[in-house]
């Protein structure tokens, strides 16, 4: 099976394009190197010969309708992802993680072929909520732009499915984490700045909650929603992991040897969702996935390859990229 991954050099798509090949498929990924993107991401993956890269943007209509017409499914990665960018730079969350996706829906859709596309969600897109979990069929309703964008990709995919046939299947996840995870992000911010000596930031009182999961069970499940999934549906992925920023941050440093005092409270973000939850049941009861790694011993995974790995992430670790307040600067 050929298959076309968009933002394959990013954090969660490098990892998926891993497990797809190590699984025998064949993968064209589609990628435009952006400030989430890094080349060495796929360090020696490019000799594979059932991989190859195209370096374009996902809202070039030519381009993905020529790839769309060598593969048999899409597997969409490719969006900004970063809140706090989209605070300042909203535009550019709306033309790529809105327009390309609908770039894809066309190709699909003028090219006459069945191609199934999986669209990566968020668990953003429902909100916060104080207790409970979301379940796919809540109602959406999002905080920032980014989650916006993404909310509007989602609805845009499933309406593809309905008024023209399209196969799309739509999966949304909690907060991952794991290899090759941006350093703008909480876990490598926190991980590279402790090891640097520096301040760790904690946005308001730390108290917002996430459900963590590891990148490879995200990416397993993503695996299975391509394989296995129901057109038209949407599945929720989820760990089952919650824990608050502040845990998060004093178990890394715990992980590390080093001192609590490292931590330094600061500013909250604007529109700060106070708690995601997901609730993952379909999922698992029709498709039969389940995690496969506890937080704490992925955690620790994932503070080793930071602490062993400064020349992925030395070249991406600049000031702006760890800055305490990044919805702040001007992107």
């Amino acid at each position: 099976m050929h298959i076309l991954v968009t933002g394959g050099l990013g954090f969660i798509g490098s990892n998926f394009i891993r497990l797809m090949l190590d699984s025998g498929y064949s993968v064209t990924n589609l990628d435009n190197l952006s400030y989430g993107s890094s080349i060495d991401s796929l360090r020696g993956v490019e000799p594979n010969p059932k991989y190859r890269l195209f370096r374009g943007d996902i809202c070039d209509a030519p381009l993905v309708e020529g790839l769309v017409k060598e593969v048999s499914c899409i597997v969409n990665f490719a969006a900004q992802t970063h809140v706090d960018r989209s605070i300042s730079d909203p535009m550019s969350f709306y033309r790529t993680n809105v327009g390309g996706v609908v770039t894809l829906l066309e190709a699909v859709r003028k090219s006459g072929r069945d191609v199934r596309l999986v669209q990566i969600g968020t668990d953003e897109s429902y909100g916060d909520t104080a207790k409970g979990s979301f379940r796919e069929a809540d109602r959406l309703s999002p905080s920032s732009p980014y989650s916006a964008s993404k909310a509007s990709a989602d609805l845009y995919a499933l309406s593809y499915r309905r008024t023209y046939g399209i196969d799309a299947v739509v999966t949304r996840c909690t907060n991952n984490f794991g290899p090759f995870q941006s350093p703008e992000k909480l876990i490598p911010k926190t991980i590279i700045r402790a090891e640097k000596g520096l301040k760790v930031p904690v946005y308001g009182t730390g108290s917002n909650v996430r459900d963590w999961i590891y990148v490879e069970d995200h990416c397993r499940a993503v695996k299975a929603v391509m394989e296995s999934g129901s057109p038209g549906e949407i599945y929720n992925i989820s760990a089952e992991s919650e824990l608050d920023n502040l845990t998060v941050i004093r178990k890394v440093l715990r992980m590390m040897s080093l001192p609590e005092t490292l931590i330094e409270f600061v500013e909250d973000r604007p529109g700060h969702d106070v708690r995601y939850s997901l609730d993952s049941g379909k999922l698992r009861a029709d498709l039969g996935w389940r995690p496969l790694h506890s937080f704490d011993d992925a955690l620790s995974s994932t503070v080793g390859w930071y602490l062993g790995n400064e020349w992925w992430w030395g070249p991406l670790a600049d000031e702006r990229t760890l800055s305490p307040a990044p919805w702040k600067l001007k992107w």
